[in-house]
């Protein structure tokens, strides 16, 4: 009987998690995403795009050929943009947060941006982890991951 019901979790399990990311058409992404990744993306190849349900927020991902990762909110705004290491267009960064990078780390390039809940985080290409408030003020900068 146990077994019955560890193997009826494990199902129900693998069924929630395949439902959690559902791969979709670019079309199908909000009109505010679609343009996002016409404006600063049209030089990369997609590779999948997906609905996702991740952490319980829905929203979508776009993953690129050469490993580039943009999330949206269900809304369409952009939420995350991962460079899987190398810089990333920076268009849409707010100006506050370039002027700091510029002015602090000269020699450096963004490579990731966040929006969590209550702040911002920014990695750079020297690994240097950098937090600042949704609004761009510098609050913190971590020394760098080895």
């Amino acid at each position: 009987m146990k077994t019955k019901i560890i193997y009826a979790l494990l199902l129900l399990g693998f069924a929630i998690s395949a439902n959690a990311q559902k791969k979709i058409e670019k079309s199908e992404l909000p009109k505010a995403s679609q343009e996002f990744l016409q404006k600063y993306f049209s030089n990369k190849t997609i590779d999948v795009v997906k609905k996702d349900a991740e952490h319980g927020e829905k929203g979508y991902e776009v993953k690129f050929k050469d490993g580039t990762e943009v999330e949206f909110w269900k809304d369409g705004s952009y939420r995350e943009v991962d460079g899987d290491g190398k810089p990333i267009p920076t268009g849409f960064i707010p100006a506050s947060v370039k002027n700091y990078v510029a002015k602090n780390y000269p020699n450096e390039k963004i490579t990731h941006i966040d929006y969590g809940h209550k702040d911002l985080d920014v990695d750079l290409t020297n690994n240097i982890d950098l937090e600042f408030t949704k609004e761009g003020k510098f609050i913190k900068g971590d020394k760098p991951k080895k």
